[in-house]
């Protein structure tokens, strides 16, 4: 059911970079990525928070649902060169329009709003800077994903290594970069090379 070849993602856009200082006084770089999607907020939070709908486009599959306060779910990174599991804790689960929680020691915010009659989400989540371009790119093809499977037309989950071998990731990765104004990481350093 997986039709990778024929999808080609857009231009990198609709992100943005934000440098705070965390509580212990280091830097905390946050990816801010905002994508408009023609589905209605109701079906966007089902996609965010039902297991079976996570593993349809997200990069980690949940062992339960995430739309519930306090609920603790079991996050299980998808093609990670090893096994990582991570016991989160919900700590806002405001139907259908904020959800948080943390992965992997990461937190993780999704802004629903109804904008006609499909939705602007917004996900705000702290990643490590050399990181940026990378999870801007790896983001933008899950959103891509996200956006056919509720369209019902999935093309099936494109991540972690298999998503950076993919030709549209490669390009997207050098597009963040530029527009964050940083260097294009040559990571993984085989995936550079074929580029």
């Amino acid at each position: 059911m997986t039709d990778h070849e024929q999808y080609t993602p857009g231009p990198a856009s609709r992100a943005q970079v934000r440098k705070d200082r965390g509580q212990n006084g280091q830097e905390k770089w946050t990816l801010i990525l905002v994508r408009e999607l023609r589905h209605s907020p109701e079906k966007v939070w089902q996609a965010l928070t039902d297991p079976a709908h996570l593993r349809e486009w997200a990069p980690f599959d949940a062992d339960g649902s995430l739309g519930t306060v306090g609920a603790t779910v079991k996050l299980t990174t998808v093609g990670a060169p090893a096994l990582r599991v991570s016991e989160t804790r919900v700590t806002r689960a405001d139907a259908p329009k904020v959800l948080e929680y943390k992965w992997g020691g990461f937190d993780m915010r999704w802004e629903l709003e109804a904008l006609g009659g499909g939705t602007r989400l917004t996900l705000w989540t702290n990643i490590g800077r050399r990181f940026i371009s990378m999870g801007a790119a790896g983001w933008h093809i899950c959103f891509d994903v996200l956006e056919r499977l509720l369209a019902g037309e999935p093309i099936g989950r494109i991540v972690g290594p298999e998503a950076m071998k993919f030709g549209g990731w490669q390009r997207l990765n050098a597009e963040y970069a530029k527009q964050f104004g940083i260097e294009t990481p040559n990571w993984p350093p085989e995936a550079a090379q074929k580029s």
